[in-house]
């Protein structure tokens, strides 16, 4: 009998990272779900994916550590033995004008989005399968920028040139690698939103609401699924129109 793949999705024990990690599971994938802070929540996560007849263990680790990245890493390899998916979702906003944003907010945004990326990757390539997917969580804001959100979007900016450069060298492997881009989702990231800046945002959208991390789940695991074995270095916005 075929052995069921691994994903290790950053970030995974609430919002965005949460609702793909569930929904990678329902398509039968075992799951590694990556957490900082929330070790109840990220608990809670292993025991709701267990229901759905898969194995899930949770992994603490800082993603802007690269010592606690490869640790991440030593732990899954010792468990699972490979990794067929990576979902690079762990991210931090720190919102101000550059004029009032201060260097441990820029560095803080850059290392936990960007240089995460870097030291989960770079480790991960050691036991990714060929034929395996990296998927790279990005922003709309990355392609358009935000006002008050230069360190953000220049970490999801650099998120898209990763993406591509990293599809060209590992296309020789067949693993694809992608980016995806969402618009304002209904998370806790965005709960501190001002109402009246949310109703303008809202307003700006021609599918006429929010999105929903379920709205990026189901992207990311069309992406991870063998359906999606010729399309690499692509970003695929999911933002209800808001972007174009």
């Amino acid at each position: 009998m075929e052995s069921k793949k691994v994903a290790l999705v950053t970030g995974a024990s609430k919002g965005i990272g949460k609702a793909i990690a569930i929904e990678l599971a329902k398509n039968n994938i075992n799951i590694v779900i990556n957490y900082n802070k929330d070790e109840k929540e990220a608990s809670n996560v292993v025991e709701e994916i267990k229901k759905l007849g898969v194995e899930s263990i949770a992994v603490k680790a800082n993603v802007s550590s690269f010592e606690e990245c490869s640790e991440m890493i030593e732990i899954i390899r010792k468990r699972f033995g490979f990794l067929d998916i990576l979902v690079n979702n762990a991210g931090a906003l720190m919102d101000k004008t550059l004029k009032n944003m201060t260097k441990e907010q820029w560095d803080f945004v850059l290392r936990t989005n960007l240089d995460g990326a870097f030291n989960v990757t770079k480790n991960a390539l050691s036991i990714i399968k060929d034929n395996g997917r990296i998927i790279n969580i990005s922003s709309i804001v990355g392609i358009g920028g935000n006002f008050g959100q230069t360190n953000y979007a220049a970490s999801k900016a650099g998120i898209i040139g990763f993406t591509k450069s990293l599809a060209k060298e590992l296309g020789k492997h067949k693993i694809t690698v992608n980016a995806v881009a969402p618009g304002f989702v209904e998370t806790q990231m965005t709960k501190g939103v001002p109402f009246i800046r949310k109703r303008i945002i809202l307003a700006m959208i021609p599918i006429g609401r929010a999105g929903v991390p379920e709205d990026i789940a189901n992207l990311v695991a069309f992406l991870a699924s063998d359906k999606a074995g010729y399309i690499t270095g692509e970003v695929i916005c999911v933002d209800g129109g808001l972007s174009f």
